[in-house]
């Protein structure tokens, strides 16, 4: 056979240089969308104090459930990328992979939903910019799944 056919060498359909490949993009697009969602996750936390403080006319156990919620969200997101990096990093690829880069890209896309029918529709700029936020770092993942 001739080189550089498509039945050897490097551009042999299922050639190893192609999966190795396949398995750095999958990953890089696995850690970037960890990385984006930790911080927006910590973007989310830091104005709690002030969230809650605007909750005034509140009783202070409603003001204690806001906090809650607002601090919960924030770690959802940590999680999620939390389980990115472990799973990218320890497992390769690999089914189970796939699967919880799908799991966590519809636990996304699910929390961008809530945002996108709740918080944001008030004139706050950071819950109008957070579904697509987190819409986009489930594209990501799934991406990654499917690279």
């Amino acid at each position: 056979m001739a080189v550089g056919t498509l039945d050897d060498g490097p551009l042999a359909l299922g050639s190893a240089t192609a999966k190795a490949q396949n398995v750095d993009m999958s990953a890089a697009l696995a850690y970037l969308a960890a990385g984006i969602i930790t911080l927006w996750g910590v973007a989310h936390v830091l104005p709690t104090a002030r969230v809650v403080h605007g909750f005034d006319d509140t009783s202070h156990d409603n003001r204690l459930v806001v906090t809650q919620e607002w601090v919960a969200e924030a770690m959802a997101m940590w999680f999620i990328a939390a389980v990115i990096v472990i799973t990218t990093a320890l497992s390769g690829p690999h089914e189970l992979t796939t699967w919880i880069y799908r799991a966590s890209g519809a636990m996304l896309i699910a929390l961008a939903a809530f945002t996108a029918v709740t918080g944001a529709r008030t004139p706050v700029i950071f819950f109008k910019v957070c579904p697509f936020l987190q819409g986009a770092t489930a594209v990501l993942l799934l991406a990654a799944s499917w690279v």
